[in-house]
């Protein structure tokens, strides 16, 4: 069965659930605007714990990273990109959970492996 684009398009148009756009793009602000407002804090509080500009810097991202690679191994990181989508994409926190993300996957793979040939034994 042949079929055109356009014909392709309506197909798809049908099948696919409606977004609401509306709601994704206020969620994606606020998530994103809290995970800035807490790089902000965070800056703020490492200033006045003593730190100069240099170390409050470094230790800003460092924290962020953290935080969001705690949260991907504790499985929150997920739950909150479903509702947030790409507020969670700010750059360091998207970051973290690249790097988080796959090696979960990959030792969660592992054990898979490992408590195969161990069955199999």
């Amino acid at each position: 069965m042949k079929m055109t684009n356009q014909e392709y398009d309506k197909l798809v148009g049908k099948a696919s659930p409606s977004s609401p756009k509306a709601k994704d793009f206020i969620w994606a602000f606020a998530v994103g605007g809290l995970i800035c407002t807490l790089g902000q804090l965070l800056h703020d509080l490492y200033g006045m714990a003593g730190m100069n500009e240099e170390q409050v810097k470094a230790a800003v991202p460092v924290t962020l990273i953290f935080l969001a690679a705690l949260a991907t191994g504790l499985q929150l990181f997920d739950k909150l990109a479903k509702h947030a989508g790409a507020g969670t994409l700010v750059p360091i926190t998207g970051f973290a959970n690249a790097i988080v993300s796959p090696a979960i996957e990959f030792k969660a793979d592992e054990r898979d492996i490992i408590g195969l040939s161990q069955k199999s034994l």
